[in-house]
Order: C-alpha cells, then structure tokens, then sequence
C-alpha cells in the first residue's frame, strides 16, 4: 500500500517491483526478487522456466501487474507458477493504469495439493476525478 500511495499514478510494473522491493527489505521482509521457477514434466527438467515477480518468505509467490485491465490471463499465469513450484499460496497485485480511477488490488489465491484453487479478491477503488 505504500508503494501504492507514494508512487500512483502514473508508474509501470518496473517501477513498482524495484520500489516494492524497497519497501519489503525496510520493513524485514524476506523476498527472493525475479526468482527463477523451474518445470518439470514427468521425471525431466524442462528448459522452459517461469520467472516471478518476488517470492515471499520462501513460499509465498507475488505477481505484480499494471494494466488497464485485469484478465483471466493474470490469475492463470500465478496459477501456472503455483502449480509448477508446488507452493500453494499466491498474491497478484493488480495496479489500474486508467488515470481517472485509482484501482489497486490484491486478488490472494491457494491451492491445495490436489491443485484445486481458491481466490480471495480484495479491491480498493478512489475516484480520481475532482468531479461530483
């Protein structure tokens, strides 16, 4: 949220990653940025990776996207990198670039180790008109 409030609008994902990454080191959060995801299919190492935005306290994987809109895209590819770590609990944050409303989002989903997920959603919304 503080990255959120110092740095909307106006700043992309590259941006809010390094400035998020501050913000997790000055408050002793443990986070691995750009961690690598290896695959794997059946008993072999593919050549494919994954690579997420943060991985939180070793096993919490952190999305951040900043788009105009949120897809089902954004939520598949957090589930894809759950399902190829085997980790189980995910945290997209979802930054709305639409300059007339602030959005930020935090859309939390867990799986269990029969790969069924659950979602949380969790959304803040401010006007950003001066209009009433």
């Amino acid at each position: 949220m503080e990255v959120y409030n110092v740095l909307f609008p106006g700043f992309l994902e590259p941006v809010l990653k390094e400035a998020l990454g501050i913000e997790f080191t000055s408050r002793g959060i443990p986070f691995e940025p750009q961690k690598e995801l290896r695959i794997s299919y059946k008993e072999h190492r593919l050549e494919q990776k994954y690579k997420a935005d943060f991985l939180g306290y070793g096993k919490i994987i952190v999305e951040i996207k900043a788009l105009d809109h949120l897809t089902s895209r954004e939520e598949a590819q957090l589930l894809n990198y759950l399902k190829a770590t085997g980790l189980e609990v995910g945290v997209l944050i979802f930054v709305c670039l639409v300059l007339r409303y602030t959005d930020l989002s935090l859309i939390i989903i867990w799986t269990s180790p029969t790969h069924t997920s659950s979602t949380l959603a969790l959304t803040a919304n401010w006007s950003g008109s001066e209009e009433s």
